[in-house]
C-alpha cells in the first residue's frame, strides 16, 4: 500500500546523478509534526517573576563587565 503525502513535490530542476532522471528519491521527517507537544505557558505572574530575575542577572553581569562592584 502506498502512502500519499499531500505536501509532496518534485524539484524538476535537479537530476539524479545515477540515472539522469528528474528528482531524487528521499523524504523529510518533520520532527515538529510528529514529536512536538505544545505546553501552554504558566501564569503571567510567574513569567513576570522569571523575567525580573533574568533582568537582575543581566544587570549584575553588565556591572561585572564594566568593573563595577554591586552593593546589595
Amino acid at each position: 500500500m502506498w502512502a500519499h503525502a499531500s505536501d509532496a513535490w518534485i524539484d524538476e530542476a535537479k537530476l539524479d546523478p545515477k540515472d539522469g532522471q528528474i528528482g531524487f528519491v528521499g523524504y523529510e521527517i518533520n520532527f515538529n509534526r510528529y514529536f512536538y507537544r505544545y505546553t501552554p505557558p504558566g501564569p503571567l505572574e510567574e513569567i513576570e517573576v522569571d523575567i525580573r530575575g533574568i533582568e537582575k542577572d543581566i544587570m549584575k553581569m553588565l556591572a561585572e563587565v564594566r568593573g563595577e562592584v554591586e552593593h546589595c
